[in-house]
């Protein structure tokens, strides 16, 4: 399926391994939990990016965004919104489910594009990354698993101080921001304990001309906004035992200050915003996650493994300056404005069993269940009225992973999940702009059998291939689909627009390691039969539309010691994506940037300066991309953008300072969403030349 129709790019990226000649040498195994278990991760079939602390703190020292974190370590990911809201954000073109600690974040039921904005980055350890759809995890990673490791406590008494500060030139009073974190983690004999407390202010933001860039004042903004995080995590030790209780408590909100003002896509003119007086309550993120682990590393023969865990989620989106058509309702007045509030529940248990070595033959197993239930609804808060009917989710998951070791250097592996699910919805009538339509209520069942097969085989001391074929469950966006019905004598029970989606992924890759060089390189497919694709109605409102997708594509990243200072860092990813406009069953038209990423390339260059100074430089580039209809007419057009990045850290005062400039050429364009969705509200330009500084000590 893939269409080899970028040498250039596949030039530069073959010409990347040509440093790879070093004598191999011992590499430090990096383990991962990607499998359910602590795996190394040169045994797992498939991609899996871990940025582990030292690069997720300098990376947070140019930008206080996980997404744009990601998207700088791992270009498979969509570039970010740069706002709270992070719908359209995509892994390999999919939607990857959001993980803390294992506990689900992502909300299937009602995607409101949230799930970027659940916790301080500030409490995160590392962020473990699985490319591609799998069954390991289920619910609706077919784009992969994004998994955020909160920090851990250390083996002694230790507190930990860290304040940041940032500005743009243009005006260094509006432009500010603050951050304070502090944390606090001891061991006292088999008990530990850890936590923290993170404060956010941030000011408004510039692009390249020196503009303010626009407010979203309706998803949600992270310009004009605070934000405040508790986090607490504490365990006991005994024999081969252990319990864990961690709880998070995130909030995050726009301040109101600032007014957004429409551009004109036609001309060029970006949105912006003045100061002024916003109707209602501002946009805001307010999560609460908690997890209660057991352990037992000698159960019957077995690794015991046990999560309990709750998620209270609800995300408020602000009101328009101007009233929705979607909303008004002659009952409520000629010009009603309104608000939308997304409400998710969770409580699950996932049961994990892992025995080695099973009748003393090289076979290894995983096996278990996981439970979910989920409730979600949608509501207008400032009238009352439900736009998504609360939509109970109940599931039901065992499965059995089994990996094979017999033969010297090779790894096989292969696995089944089932899927049982109900989805339980009352009777309900759609808003009044939708014709006020009854529609009756139901249970409707699903379920389905997944299956993955992969296979590692280390060829040499330096040299690696992995394949892997893996089946994704996940449910469309139900409350998109539920809320926009607007035809007469529908019902759960027969609509067909509710049926899950099954992703099928398939992958082959090949890595090579030594002392001085890693690099790996791989490509993927996945196809949905019957898929789901955002398209943006005339009211600004996105809808999902039900249509087989395939997408494929191709990921590469190397990094080489150049010298003993020296590390020069290349990564590269560029995706293919297709749906079926007339339901024919063949795939005719492009996949969008709300559904996919671009191709693009990241490069980087770290250098040791000294014991107590370091520095890294890194390069962006989005390669433009022309989108296609089914008759070949081009219907969208993304202009690429490079943009440079420079931070540095240096140990003083008993601590570490760090200085970052984002942007560093001041480049002016227009963000990838705002390019692949033209909208005159929401035409935002990217942010310009910003400065931050730093200060960090442990005591």
């Amino acid at each position: 399926m893939y269409r080899f129709n970028r040498p250039a790019r596949l030039l530069l990226v073959s010409a990347a391994l040509l440093p790879a000649v070093a004598t191999a040498a011992d590499i430090q195994e990096v383990i991962v939990s990607a499998s359910r278990t602590e795996k190394p991760l040169s045994t797992i079939p498939n991609t899996v990016t871990v940025i582990n602390s030292a690069e997720l703190d300098q990376q947070l020292t140019v930008a206080n965004d996980l997404s744009t974190v990601l998207g700088n370590l791992i270009p498979g990911f969509s570039p970010s919104r740069q706002k709270m809201t992070n719908a359209g954000e995509t892994l390999r073109g999919r939607k990857p489910l959001y993980m803390i600690d294992g506990v689900p974040q992502s909300n299937p039921l009602r995607d409101g594009g949230r799930e970027g904005n659940t916790i301080d980055p500030a409490v995160i350890e590392r962020v473990e990354v699985l490319h591609g759809a799998n069954a390991i995890h289920g619910l609706g990673a077919s784009g992969g698993v994004i998994n955020l490791i909160t920090k851990k406590p250390g083996d002694d008494f230790e507190q930990s101080i860290r304040f940041s500060t940032g500005f743009q030139s243009e005006d260094v009073g509006e432009s500010a921001d603050y951050g304070l974190n502090y944390s606090i983690s001891n061991s006292i004999g088999a008990a530990d304990f850890i936590a923290s407390l993170s404060w956010r202010d941030n000011g408004v933001a510039y692009d390249g001309k020196g503009q303010i860039i626009g407010a979203d004042n309706t998803q949600g903004d992270t310009m004009d906004s605070k934000s405040v995080n508790g986090f607490v995590k504490g365990g006991y030790d005994w024999d081969d035992q252990r319990i864990e209780l961690m709880v998070n408590r995130y909030k995050i909100e726009n301040k109101n200050n600032w007014v957004s003002v429409p551009g004109k896509v036609s001309a060029g003119v970006p949105s912006g915003a003045v100061k002024g007086d916003i109707i209602g309550e501002g946009a805001r993120n307010e999560v609460t996650a908690i997890s209660l682990n057991y352990t037992n590393d000698d159960f019957l023969g077995h690794k015991l493994r046990v999560q309990g865990f709750s998620q209270d989620f609800a995300a408020t989106y602000g009101a328009e300056a101007v009233p929705l058509a979607t909303f008004q309702d002659p009952a409520y007045g000629p010009n009603l404005i309104d608000q939308s509030q997304n409400n998710s529940e969770k409580i699950g248990a996932k049961i994990t069993l892992v025995k080695d070595r099973v009748a003393n033959v090289p076979v290894n197993v995983v096996y278990g269940v996981d439970l979910l239930k989920d409730k979600t609804w949608q509501e207008l808060i400032q009238t009352g009225r439900a736009w998504v009917p609360p939509s109970e989710y109940e599931n039901a998951a065992p499965y059995l992973q089994a990996e094979f070791t017999g033969i010297e250097k090779l790894t096989l592996t292969s696995g089944v999940r089932y899927e049982k699910s109900k989805l339980k919805v009352n009777d309900f009538t759609t808003l009044r702009s939708y014709g006020s339509r009854f529609v009756k209520g139901g249970s409707p069942e699903f379920s389905e059998t997944l299956y993955n097969y992969g296979g590692t085989y280390q060829i040499t001391n330096a040299w690696r291939v992995f394949a892997n074929y893996a089946e994704a469950f996940s449910m469309p966006d139900v409350g998109r689909v539920l809320r926009g019905i607007n035809q007469p004598n529908q019902s759960v029970e027969s609509f067909l627009d509710l049926k899950p989606v099954l992703t099928e992924g398939s992958e082959f890759g090949v890595e090579f390691k030594t002392g001085a060089v890693s690099a790996q390189l791989s490509y993927y497919e996945s196809s949905s039969e019957f898929g789901e694709r955002l398209e943006r109605d005339a009211d600004g409102i996105f809808t999902m539309l039900r249509e087989k997708t395939e997408i494929d594509g191709i990921e590469f990243t190397t990094s080489w010691a150049a010298t003993d200072v020296d590390l020069l860092g290349l990564r590269y990813a560029e995706a293919t994506g297709r749906y079926d406009s007339n339901k024919d069953g063949r795939v005719d038209s492009d996949l969008g940037g709300t559904n996919i990423s671009p191709d693009r390339v990241n490069i980087s260059w770290d250098r040791s300066w000294s014991a107590s100074i370091d520095t890294r430089l890194q390069a962006n580039y989005l390669f433009d991309r022309d989108v296609k209809n089914s008759a070949g007419a081009i219907t969208n057009r993304f202009n690429g953008y490079t943009t440079y990045d420079m931070s540095a850290t240096m140990a003083a005062f008993d601590g570490t300072i760090s200085l970052a400039v984002q942007n560093l050429t001041d480049e002016y364009y227009f963000t990838y969403y705002s390019q692949s969705s033209p909208n005159d509200i929401r035409n935002f330009t990217g942010v310009g030349r910003s400065f931050s500084l730093g200060y960090q000590r442990s005591f």
